[in-house]
């Protein structure tokens, strides 16, 4: 089940490094890049929306094999793609595939496991989901160096491994012993009004560390090989990684941190980074965009670890399921529209402008979160 959440997770980072490739191959713009990556997040979006409680109506088993099913198709169709129309189908497939996975196998992982699991379920299942999204596109970047063909071998690869997570679902038995029934039906989105003002702020914060994570997923291949002229994929890959995997360290430190300062802590550092990210646009450096990348993957955990232990421990029992989606539905969302917005930026002006631009828009949103906190702070003394 681990694996299978880790391969999907992957496929979907998987073309961070090969844009410029494939910008080379088929001859689109920076802005492209930028739609053909936000169509991902739009589907996982639209996934969560209309599939968010399939698993529980016909089981984990089921929907576990149509994510990884979905995840073969995306890269066979990114393996033989030819056009932009090709790589567009293909993303959102792959955001069908992480929306379908990411609850199905988080559940039945905790099904099998039981929460008296030495290891426990949710700290596995952060680190197959979070894991994938780093290693991805890391694997996909030295598999694009090392081999000939750097469009192709990267998608024999995922597309092996997906069909491997393909076979282990389907041996493996159902871990559900309880299905309501098929619905097809939207997932309401739901704010808990008892915990209304800090699901909003670390929605907020959260989202302004995943709008950076989006951006960085889309551009910073660009940004490599035109302003540093870095042709490596292997070093876009390690940029991304970084950001992942610092993300999934982030959420297990705000379990060490009081509630009271972990979301500010995590505002403090999306601020940094946003700074350390321009500094790396103004100066063409790259040692500021690495370490810009580690603090912002650290602070959007935090806020993501924060804003999920609010509603699992705050909010109405009821209305739990249906906040965690709208929590995610906002992170995706603002994974995908900054990203647009920087490839306007880009086309409109050029790669620098637009990224110091973002960072400046980051900082922002991050420090009004900041102020509002320290107002409630003042407030309730």
């Amino acid at each position: 089940m681990a694996f299978a959440l880790w391969i999907t997770m992957a496929g979907t980072t998987a073309p961070t490094p090969l844009y410029p490739v494939y910008g080379e191959e088929f001859g689109f713009t920076p802005f492209t890049v930028t739609v053909v990556f936000a169509v991902y997040a739009l589907g996982v979006v639209l996934g969560l929306l209309v599939f968010g409680r399939l698993s529980d109506q016909v089981g984990r088993r089921p929907v576990l094999v149509a994510a990884t099913l979905l995840s073969v198709c995306a890269a066979g169709i990114f393996l033989l793609a030819q056009s932009v129309a090709a790589m567009l189908v293909a993303r959102v497939v792959s955001g069908f595939s992480a929306a379908l996975v990411t609850g199905a196998a988080t559940a039945s992982l905790t099904e099998r496991l039981g929460q008296h699991s030495r290891v426990k379920p949710a700290t596995l299942a952060l680190f197959a989901n979070m894991g994938g999204l780093a290693c991805g596109t890391l694997l996909a970047g030295i598999l694009a160096d090392l081999a000939p063909s750097p469009l192709r071998t990267p998608w024999v690869v995922m597309l092996g491994l997906a069909a491997i997570a393909v076979l282990g679902v389907v041996l493996n038995g159902e871990s559900s012993t309880h299905r309501s029934g098929f619905s097809l039906q939207f997932q309401p989105l739901h704010v808990p009004a008892e915990i209304r003002s800090d699901f909003l702020r670390s929605a907020m914060a959260a989202g302004a560390g995943f709008a950076v994570l989006g951006v960085l997923t889309a551009v910073t291949g660009l940004f490599l090989g035109t302003v540093l002229h870095e042709s490596s994929h292997s070093l876009t890959g390690l940029v991304v990684f970084l950001a992942f995997a610092c993300t999934a360290l982030g959420q297990l430190l705000v379990r060490t941190l009081k509630p009271t300062t972990a979301l500010p802590a995590a505002c403090l550092g999306l601020i940094v980074a946003a700074g350390l990210i321009a500094t790396a646009m103004a100066t063409s450096s790259l040692a500021p965009l690495l370490v810009g990348a580690a603090i912002n993957g650290l602070a959007t955990g935090v806020a993501v670890g924060h804003g999920l232990g609010s509603i699992t421990t705050r909010s109405a029992p009821q209305h739990r399921g249906a906040s965690v989606s709208t929590f995610f539905a906002i992170l995706y969302s603002m994974l995908a529209v900054p990203a647009i917005g920087v490839g306007v930026l880009i086309r409109e002006t050029s790669l620098r402008p637009a990224g110091e631009t973002f960072s400046a828009v980051v900082a922002v949103l991050s420090l009004g979160v900041l102020l509002s906190l320290v107002r409630t702070g003042r407030n309730a003394a």
